[in-house]
């Protein structure tokens, strides 16, 4: 009462302060229009829509403006033919679907909704709802006492966001710390878990800065709100963590596949030149026989920096060099920024300014940064006609046989890092958006403005684009890293927090730069780096302009060899992880998937020890350690037996165990039953494996499906249908493997499955292939048993190793069922 008092004393005394006081609540729904999919109410101070977009999606939009604005970069899923049941009363909306309820509390307006079961997933904190405070407006939700908030994207610290508040609002972080925010990109989507069963997704669909509270500095809600414009959001329904991504994924979009020599080892560094030094690099990793795909060029390659030019001095003969570099099956990617130097005579400067290509200040003046060239124009890539010029800037690189775009410092970077807010963006023609609503869909613009252009210049070959920044449905277009990183253990071990949950919101193709991008590792960091990298979805080295040479060879002999091993495991497995990329484009299932994915409400995966281990596709388990640590706790989730890449040795699920890591055992688990497709060995993504494909398999009592995938890993027509798919099914308690038939035109060139029967399976005796018998036989396997025993998923060992079983089979189109006893 005496706050209450003294608020009307000090607006009395001051009348202006009023204004500075007031908080708006949406207020008292005044009338409601009912449509085929949803209502549109008018209240106090506001309109709000609900809106079925599917049966499991829903979306809220509120505005103060006299229309709701529609513009959306990151939602491309339509809302679906379908008719929800509608009831409007006096006190309540409802609204259902056979996957949800919605419920529209109209005194006060309020949203809350449920799932099927009339199970609560997320409602409006009846007392505040949604608030304006000047134009920030923020949507207060009730925050149960066992709720956990996972994803939001780049988002450094643990797993469960819960006590923790972040911002969305893209930033060039140099070297940022471990514990830093907000970094290089926004996706403003989160899965929230409670009640021992009850999960809902929550995408905030607003480019401008976000906010999100899950009970920092309060116990009382979790919160978000947005800078500028509408609150518009959808809330997801689902019955577990895949199926809110893929409804999420329907409706931003999932990564389409990309060039399988994309998918190796990446080199790079700031800067390699000239010409003579790339293709020395290019030659060592053939001389050393390690397995690498591509080599990068950082900003040294261009004329003064200059976009679209070449250095005649370091790079004469370009098309020479990557020729050259394709010979020895090398693609190259080369940089390129947003920035275009202002000149007079530099070709683009003069055609972007001619045909107003460029982002203007509100008074229609050319809007100029500093950066690498100098005082530069950007383009303006939320129009239409901006992003299909800049995509024909790239005919020449394009021409000289430049397969990879690299778009860095797009968030946008400059000088001074403090853009002015009155900078327009044209927003598809119905702008002009402020800087506020533009900076966090710029890079994912520049990203797709890329991704077009040199789809549409390669006609029918894939493209490579590689992203800092991005919003929400980056993952069309792009594979994301996450920028300028540290050398040290921490920043290691945050980096796999961050493409942990990067998965968790929908972005599966994402990386770390190997060793830190700034500083110098020790021989042991790189080597562990490179043994976590080798089962991330993005594989690149990279490292800043004067620091040491952090190639696999340059830590001497121990650590090379350690490289070699686990990128040569990566190119054996490479069947495995190129259908977990078309899995990902058809559902948006991460590639790499932290284990809260199977087991969200265990609440050991959240603990510190164990936050950071993933699978790579189902069945992998991948355990970081720092690179100090020899001995690391592991923790198995119940489901059945795991077993270790290393021995084979068992441990049961739902235990925690202490296992030995020293620096040349990563530790690494296959799950009960579980199935790893395997080739032989190849120096590039380029060239073909033996005809041979290789199944791996372990014991138990599960039946474990995997979907081998496979098509040119070239072009674009697996998109009209050629490619192949077959299901692998293992019913490990039968001891048995149906290999289903083949679907798709495309042929692949495998003539023979050979099947490898691990742990307790390597003691059958006898096999048969559809009833016949076929012939078994014992070998050795060094599964990463050592620096000279070291083969991983490879043929056999003259090393003592594993003791597996296998057999071989012809490999036709037809389904067939393997078995052994």
């Amino acid at each position: 009462m005496r706050m209450l008092q003294l608020i009307l004393l000090l607006v009395l005394a001051f009348p202006s302060a009023a204004q500075r006081l007031s908080v708006d609540r949406l207020g008292e729904a005044t009338n409601v229009r009912s449509f085929d999919r949803g209502v549109e109410i008018t209240a106090t101070n506001g309109r709000m829509l609900v809106e079925i977009i599917t049966p499991a999606i829903v979306k809220i939009h509120v505005t103060k403006a006299g229309t709701f604005d529609t513009l959306s970069y990151a939602v491309v899923g339509r809302a679906q033919s379908i008719r929800p049941a509608i009831k409007v009363n006096d006190d309540v909306i409802a609204i259902s679907t056979d996957s949800l309820q919605v419920y529209v509390d109209r005194k006060p307006l309020t949203v809350r909704v449920f799932d099927h079961k009339a199970g609560v997933l997320v409602e409006d904190d009846p007392a505040f709802g949604v608030t304006w405070a000047g134009s920030h407006v923020t949507n207060y939700k009730v925050m149960r006492d066992d709720e956990r908030f996972i994803g939001l994207g780049e988002k450094t610290g643990p797993l469960d966001r819960r006590g923790n508040g972040y911002t969305h609002w893209n930033t060039d972080f140099f070297g940022y710390p471990s514990g830093a925010d907000p970094i290089y990109m926004s996706t403003p989507f989160y899965i929230g878990l409670h009640s021992g069963s009850n999960m809902y997704g929550l995408f905030l669909d607003n480019s401008s800065r976000t906010r999100f509270n899950f009970g920092a500095s309060n116990n009382r809600f979790s919160s978000f709100g947005v800078e500028d414009g509408d609150l518009r959001y959808y809330v997801i329904a689902g019955s577990s963590i895949p199926s809110i991504i893929s409804s999420y994924s329907y409706l931003t979009g999932t990564t389409p596949m990309p060039p399988l020599w994309s998918l190796g080892f990446q080199q790079c560094r700031y800067s390699y030149y000239p010409d003579a030094q790339v293709l020395n690099v290019a030659r060592t990793f053939r001389e050393r026989g390690i397995p690498a795909d591509v080599i990068y060029l950082d900003i040294h390659y261009m004329k003064d920096y200059k976009l679209f030019t070449w250095d005649s001095t370091r790079f004469p003969d370009p098309k020479g060099l990557i020729k050259n570099l394709a010979d020895l099956k090398f693609k190259m990617t080369v940089i390129v920024d947003p920035g275009i130097k202002v000149e007079d005579g530099y070709k683009q400067y003069d055609d972007g300014v001619a045909k107003d290509m460029f982002l203007k200040y509100s008074d229609g003046t050319l809007y100029q940064g500093q950066v690498w060239p100098g005082w530069c124009h950007f383009t303006d890539f939320t129009l239409p006609k901006a992003r299909s010029w800049w995509g024909e800037q790239f005919k020449g690189l394009v021409s000289d046989g430049v397969r990879g775009f690299w778009n860095d410092m797009n968030e946008i970077a400059t000088w001074g890092q403090f853009m002015p807010d009155n900078i327009l963006f044209g927003f598809e023609g119905t702008g002009p958006a402020s800087h506020l609503l533009g900076r966090n869909v710029y890079g994912m613009q520049m990203a797709r403005a890329t991704y077009e252009g040199t789809r549409a210049l390669l006609k029918n070959e894939r493209p490579f684009i590689l992203t800092r920044s991005g919003y929400s449905g980056i993952q069309r277009y792009s594979a994301v890293w996450t920028g300028d990183n540290q050398s040290n253990d921490d920043h290691m071990m945050a980096g796999v927090r961050l493409l942990n949950s990067m998965g968790l919101t929908g972005v599966p193709y994402v990386g770390m730069d190997v060793g830190g991008f700034t500083g110098n590792p020790s021989k042991e960091l790189f080597a562990r780096w490179t043994s976590i990298s080798a089962f991330t979805p993005f594989f690149r080295a990279h490292v800043a302009i004067d620091n040491k040479s952090q190639e696999p060879w340059s830590f001497g002999e121990r650590v090379e060899q350690i490289c070699r091993n686990y990128i040569s495991m990566r190119y054996r497995i490479m069947p495995t992880i190129y259908s977990a990329f078309h899995e990902s484009s058809k559902t948006g299932m991460p590639v790499m998937r932290p284990i809260v994915i199977d087991n969200p409400f265990d609440k050991n995966v959240y603990d510190w020890q164990y936050l950071h281990q993933f699978t790579l596709g189902a069945d992998l388990m991948v355990c970081p350690t720092p690179s100090h640590e020899r001995f690391t706790r592991v923790y198995f989730p119940a489901g059945g037996s795991w077993y270790s890449i290393h021995d084979d040795a068992a441990f049961v699920g739902g235990s925690s165990v202490i296992v030995d890591s020293p620096i040349e055992r990563l530790p690494l688990f296959v799950r009960d039953g579980g199935i790893i497709v395997a080739q032989s060995l190849v120096q590039s993504l380029q060239e073909k494996p033996t005809d041979t494909l290789i199944v791996h398999l372990w014991p138990g009592t599960s039946k474990r499906t995997l979907t081998w995938y496979t098509d040119d890993g070239v072009t674009f027509d697996h998109e009209k249908g050629v490619s192949s798919i077959r299901t692998l099914t293992h019913d490990a308690a039968q001891r048995r493997l149906v290999v289903g038939a083949a679907s798709g035109s495309y042929k692949p060139h495998f003539k023979h499955m050979r099947v490898v029967l691990h742990a307790a399976s390597g003691s059958a005796t006898s096999a048969r292939a559809n009833g016949k018998e076929v012939a078994i036989e014992s070998q050795q396997h060094a599964f990463l048993g050592g620096i000279q025993k070291f083969d991983p998923l490879g043929g056999p060992s003259d090393n003592a190793g594993l003791a597996v079983r296998v057999f071989t089979v012809p490999m036709g189109s037809d389904e067939m069922t393997l078995s052994w006893q």
